[in-house]
C-alpha cells in the first residue's frame, strides 16, 4: 500500500476513501472495509478472466460466490439486475453482508443498483477495471439500469463503502476502451480545471502509453473534482453543481440511444456530445473559436470521434434529448461553457442556435 494514493469523498456518515495506486486489488490490505463481512462479488465476462482470481486470493473466496454478467452496454438492464437479485437472495447473502463490484461502468452501475435495493439496501465497493469507471462512473453513488426509451432512466443514489482504483488493470484494457475513459477526463478538464486540461494537451502520449505515474495523476485530479462536486451535492438537486459532470452526456445519451448502445461505446458518444456543448457554447458568444478548437483537437488526437455517427438526424437529437433527466417543467436543461474549465447548467440557451450546431454537425 506505500504506493497508494487516498482521496476521501467526504458525505458526513456516508464519506468513503478512494484507493489508487498500481497492484493494489491484488492485496489484502485495500480491503479493510470488507474484512470479516459476507461478501459476494459481481463481475463480466470479459473481466472475470483477467482480474477475479487475483481478488479473490486476496479476499479468500471462492468461484460460488461469484456471478459473472455477459460483457457489453446491453446488458444494463432491468433483467440482468433481475438475475443478480434472484443470485444473491440464492446465496443467501445476508443484509449485513457486502457485494464487490469488480469491471467497468456496466458493472459497476448495475451491481450497484442491485446493492441499494437488496433487502432495502446493503454495503458494496467499487473494483473498477477500466479507465471510464475508474475517473468517473465507479465515484459518487449513481447506480442503475438502461431503459430503451433512454440511458440510466432507472436507478438510486447508493453511495460505495470504497473505490479501489488498481492502475495495473488499464493495461489489460482494449485501446478502444481506454480511449473512450479518455472523454471522461478531458470532460473533469473542460468543465472544471483549466490547468487539468492544459496537462492533458502536454501529456497525452505518457496517458496513452500507460506510464504509470501519468495514469494515477489524471484518475487522482479527475476522482478529486468529482468528490468535491458530490461532496456539495451528493443528489444533483436542482440547479447543483453536481449537474456539471455531465457535460456533453446529453448529446452523448442520445448518441448511445439511437444506436442502441451497441455501435459506440459510452466515451465515444460523449467526446462527440462534447464538441457539441463547446460549438453551441462558442456560437452564444460564451467561448471563442479558438477554445473549441483546442477541445476539438485534444479529442481528435486521443482517437475519439468528434462528430455524430453517420445517419443520425438533428431530429433524432431533439427527440431524445427531450428524455434527458435535466429535463425540467418540460424545459430542457444543458451543461454549456462559459470558459475552458468553467461550465454551467441552463436552460437559457438560444433553439434556433442550437439547432444551427445539430444541423452542421449532422451534415
Amino acid at each position: 500500500m506505500n504506493n497508494t494514493r487516498i482521496l476521501k469523498v467526504e458525505l458526513g456518515a456516508r464519506s468513503y476513501p478512494i484507493r489508487i495506486g498500481k497492484g493494489i486489488a491484488a492485496g489484502e490490505a485495500a480491503f479493510p472495509e470488507a474484512q470479516g463481512r459476507q461478501l459476494r462479488v459481481v463481475t463480466d465476462s470479459n473481466v472475470a478472466p483477467i482480474h477475479l482470481d487475483p481478488l479473490l486470493a486476496a479476499l479468500h473466496l471462492g468461484r460460488e460466490q461469484v456471478f459473472v454478467l455477459q460483457a457489453g452496454e446491453t446488458r444494463k438492464t432491468w433483467d440482468s439486475a433481475g438475475e443478480v437479485l434472484d443470485w444473491l437472495l440464492a446465496s443467501k447473502l445476508s443484509r449485513d453482508g457486502c457485494l464487490i463490484a469488480l469491471g467497468g461502468g456496466v458493472v459497476g452501475d448495475l451491481a450497484g443498483f442491485c446493492a441499494a435495493i437488496y433487502q432495502r439496501g446493503i454495503d458494496f465497493i467499487q473494483v473498477p477495471t477500466t479507465l471510464l469507471a475508474q475517473v468517473d462512473s465507479s465515484v459518487g453513488g449513481k447506480t442503475g439500469v438502461n431503459h430503451a426509451r433512454g440511458k440510466n432512466l432507472i436507478g438510486a443514489f447508493h453511495q460505495p463503502l470504497a473505490v479501489i482504483a488498481d492502475t495495473n488493470s488499464l493495461a489489460t484494457l482494449p485501446k478502444r476502451e481506454l480511449l473512450s475513459g479518455l472523454a471522461e477526463v478531458i470532460k473533469y478538464g473542460m468543465l472544471a480545471d483549466s490547468l487539468l486540461f492544459e496537462w492533458l494537451e502536454n501529456n497525452l502520449d505518457r496517458i496513452l502509453a500507460l506510464e504509470p505515474n501519468a495514469l494515477a495523476e489524471i484518475i487522482e485530479r479527475c476522482c478529486a473534482i468529482k468528490a468535491r462536486i458530490v461532496g456539495l451535492d451528493e443528489r444533483e438537486t436542482g440547479g447543483g453543481p453536481r449537474a456539471l459532470l455531465n457535460l456533453g452526456h446529453t448529446f452523448g445519451h442520445a448518441i448511445e440511444t439511437h444506436t442502441g448502445y451497441t455501435q459506440w461505446l459510452h466515451g465515444e458518444a460523449i467526446a462527440t456530445g462534447l464538441c457539441l456543448a463547446a460549438e453551441l457554447s462558442a456560437r452564444h458568444g460564451w467561448i471563442t473559436d479558438t477554445v473549441v478548437a483546442r477541445c476539438v483537437a485534444l479529442i481528435a488526437r486521443a482517437g475519439l470521434p468528434t462528430r455524430p455517427p453517420a445517419g443520425m438526424l438533428p431530429a433524432d437529437f431533439r427527440n431524445l434529448m427531450g428524455l434527458d433527466k435535466k429535463v425540467q417543467n418540460g424545459k430542457l436543461r444543458l451543461i454549456l461553457l462559459r470558459g475552458l474549465g468553467d461550465a454551467i447548467l441552463t436552460s437559457d440557451f438560444d433553439a434556433e442556435l442550437l439547432a444551427e450546431t445539430l444541423s452542421q454537425a449532422c451534415a
